[in-house]
């Protein structure tokens, strides 16, 4: 090899936006004879990404110089004792990332991961930080999974939403020491360049001592509460691309030095108060945004929070011991006093009264009937009970929705998407502006070029675009915040979006309309026998007519290999417990309330079941009329159910004994007639449907297979969060506009003024600081539309 291709093979892999004098994998900056790398490990982590083929990496990457050199021991835990049992073998690890900055490094963990030839799967949140990992194959390899991510140049540590508070509490106070830093250098600025700026008889002596005072109270203002700037835009331009952090960080700058040019010169202004202004609005707007996306997010730290601390285990021979709950399992027995919160899920052998306060909303206790499903983070508001362990923490409710709200996260809406193009748009407009500006005052009106900066640097203060950038962010924020709190949980990025635009709402009856727990009728022709065996078979289901079989007869055994026929039932063998259809009978007109059960050389059983529409679903189907949506009932039960229900409430057309390809031929048939359907269901056979449609919602007691295809989800008893939470997503959709709009008009009339000299740069800075907080304050408007 040639001395020139070893040097183009030295540093070609991580050099793209790297200069020579840094490190090839964690840029930072090296000492003259240093070689490429830092240090050992930074030349073993880039030998190891370009031996996984993921050399990509290093042209996407926007991490911070330094932050991605590997540490010199290994992690101080042991991986493998966090490791969990899953499935048909396989095992499952969660850890805390620290490096995790920006979708580059998601994308390296991810793959690096992917390579390994026993990972089924590997999932990293920038936002929580949090891996996942899973794999098949001994826990042993927990350990040199962590090992490998750690050899990458980032640190792992078990996860905890204790973990993820405390880092975010740390940059949340960095973001308030520059924020203290800009107001205090600006006020004190200002107090002298008032001075300056009204005192026309003041000497040449003594404007000079005020335009030193200035610079010594802002320079070094600006070199420290700018770096929530600088440090950005020196990423950006290291990676070769631009954003709104270097416009600001250029404004500042170029004010900054223009400042210190007339003090220099002794000239009649300074723009040290512009400078220093312009960082303090834009600190406050950032700390107020953030403050806005923690409130959002508060919530669902405190219902994972609800999962931590420790249970009372019902040992084999009775006694009890506390343990913590994340080593509590599946088929476990716990004791609940009275007072006590559920820190995991699971049913009782009596009924109990739980306040469900923390995880619905509800103001009601309300009392669960023996065998039903009991939600971690409820209280107990009764006498103590014993309880069986549906599922273990991580499996449980509390951690399905704490993956629903990730999946939110990882995608972006379509406003969102526009608004981030155009702010990118705006940045080498913003520059091509201001130079401009620059030469057509130099060399077209002749002024000096001291004189001609300060139109050019207003011009690129002023069209700062982050205002733009933040309009339809901030509007989501407050939205989604504002839902969460009254028991809606935002699944999809561009949910309210689509639920703003929807014109057609199309129910289901069964666990939608009705309330979800239809009870067995009794029946003396029924054999104890055939009901202790339809339990069993039923408890591989959560169709409410299988959960009301389960609490009929509580202590039948559960059979395994039931496999379940979406819309149709459950077999076992020849054993078969479902529709007339399934089992090969005739209909009724009441089948669709009914479930029959048929085994090889007996009788036909049929089971009967009463349920009851919810108390709401009559003023719920108003609330949707009056909205401006088209309603229409959709179930798979019999005709005498369904039109007794669609008269209950008022719906217009309904359609009964649909199977889940009626339902998904339906949304698909609204869609081609140019609809926009809103389709609401709960069960396993709604889910094609609810995938297929423009949007939909799953209530409270929705399968985890409907409650994944949905982009809403009602946690509270009822449907009536759901008007309001259209009323909410069109609320938010008309500010998304009026910020957009606000900030493009803003924009059209301060450009032109900032060009023609009428702006100077503390003007601008005030201006467009200020225009951002109108965009932040505006959004806040989004929570405030009352059910």
């Amino acid at each position: 090899m040639t001395s020139e291709a070893a040097s183009r093979d030295r540093f070609q892999p991580g050099q793209i936006g790297v200069s020579r004098a840094h490190c090839a994998h964690c840029g930072t900056a090296l000492l003259p004879g240093q070689g490429a790398f830092c240090c050992a490990g930074c030349s073993g982590a880039h030998a190891l990404v370009r031996g996984l083929g993921l050399d990509a990496f290093y042209r996407r990457q926007e991490t911070a110089a330094g932050s991605l050199r590997p540490p010199e021991v290994p992690p101080a835990f042991d991986a493998t004792s966090l490791a969990s049992a899953g499935p048909n073998g396989t095992q499952r690890l969660e850890l805390m990332v620290s490096g995790l900055t920006c979708g580059a490094c998601v994308w390296l963990v991810e793959q690096a991961l992917a390579a390994e030839p026993d990972v089924l799967r590997a999932r990293a949140s920038l936002s929580a930080r949090r891996l996942t990992i899973v794999w098949r194959g001994p826990a042993e390899r927990a350990r040199d999974l962590a090992a490998l991510v750690t050899k990458l140049g980032f640190r792992v540590a078990p996860w905890s939403p204790a973990c993820l508070r405390a880092t975010e509490d740390a940059e949340g106070q960095a973001l308030l020491r520059a924020l203290g830093i800009a107001a205090f250098g600006s006020m004190n600025v200002m107090l002298v360049s008032v001075a300056v700026w009204v005192g026309g008889d003041m000497g040449e002596q003594t404007r000079a001592l005020m335009h030193w005072l200035a610079a010594l109270i802002g320079l070094p203002t600006v070199l420290v509460a700018g770096m929530p700037f600088y440090r950005p835009a020196w990423q950006a331009v290291r990676a070769g691309r631009a954003n709104m952090d270097l416009a600001v960080s250029l404004g500042v700058i170029a004010t900054t030095a223009m400042s210190l040019s007339e003090a220099i010169r002794n000239g009649p202004y300074t723009w040290f108060d512009g400078a220093t202004a312009l960082l303090a609005l834009l600190l406050a707007g950032r700390v107020l945004d953030r403050g806005m996306r923690r409130r959002a997010r508060q919530a669902v730290a405190e219902l994972l929070a609800l999962q931590d601390g420790t249970v009372e285990l019902i040992c084999a021979d009775g006694t009890t011991r506390g343990v913590p709950a994340e080593s509590v399992r599946a088929g476990d027995l716990v004791l609940v006093a009275s007072g006590d919160r559920l820190r995991l899920d699971g049913t009782a052998p009596a009924d109990v009264i739980l306040d469900l306060g923390a995880t619905t909303g509800e103001s009601v206790p309300r009392q669960m009937a023996a065998g039903e499903m009991l939600p971690a983070g409820s209280v107990n508001m009764g006498a103590p009970f014993r309880m069986r362990v549906a599922a273990a923490v991580r499996d449980g409710s509390l951690a399905a929705l704490g993956r629903l709200l990730e999946r939110a996260e990882q995608g972006r809406g379509r406003f969102v998407s526009i608004a981030d193009r155009a702010a990118r748009l705006y940045v080498p407009v913003v520059h091509v502006v201001a130079a401009a500006t620059f030469l057509g005052w130099w060399l077209g009106a002749g002024v000096t070029w001291q004189e001609a900066l300060v139109p050019a640097v207003a011009s690129l203060i002023v069209t700062c675009p982050c205002g733009l950038a933040i309009a339809v962010p901030a509007v989501q924020v407050a939205a989604v915040g504002a839902l969460f709190r009254r028991g809606v949980l935002v699944a999809s990025p561009t949910a309210l979006e689509r639920l703003a635009s929807a014109n057609h709402a199309v129910l289901d009856k069964t666990g939608t309309l009705t309330e979800g727990h239809p009870d067995l009728l009794e029946d003396a022709s029924v054999p104890p026998a055939a009901l202790c065996l339809a339990a069993s078979l039923a408890r591989a289901s959560r169709h409410p007519l299988s959960q009301a079989l389960v609490r009929a007869c509580p202590e039948a055994p559960a059979l395994a290999e039931v496999e379940e026929v979406p819309g149709c039932g459950l077999r076992h063998g020849e054993i078969r417990l479902g529709s007339a259809a399934f089992c090969g009978v005739e209909e009724t007109p009441d089948s669709g309330m009914s479930l029959y059960l048929r085994q090889p050389g007996q009788d036909l059983v049929v089971f009967r079941f009463r349920d009851r529409l919810r108390d709401d679903a009559g003023r719920v189907v108003g609330a949707l009329q009056s909205l401006g949506l088209e309603t229409e009932l959709l179930s798979g039960d019999a005709i005498s159910a369904v039109e007794a229900a669609a008269t209950a409430t008022g719906i217009g057309p309904w359609q009964a004994r649909a199977t889940p390809s009626d339902k998904a031929a339906r949304i698909e048939a609204l869609r081609a007639a140019g609809a926009r359907p809103l389709m609401i269901g709960d069960g396993i056979n709604d889910a094609a449907a609810l995938a297929m449609a423009h949007v939909s919602a799953s209530p409270a007691n929705g399968t985890d297979i409907a409650q994944a295809a949905s982009d809403i989800v009602l946690r509270g008893d009822g449907l009536a969060a759901l008007p309001y939470a259209i009323r909410v997503a069109r609320r938010a959709q008309a500010l998304a506009q009026q910020n957009i709009g606000f900030s493009l008009l803003y924009n059209v009339v301060a450009v032109p003024a900032a060009v023609f000299g009428f702006v100077t740069p503390l003007i601008a800075a005030v201006v467009m600081a200020s225009s951002s907080m109108i965009v932040i304050l505006n959004a806040l408007r989004a929570g405030k539309e009352e059910a």
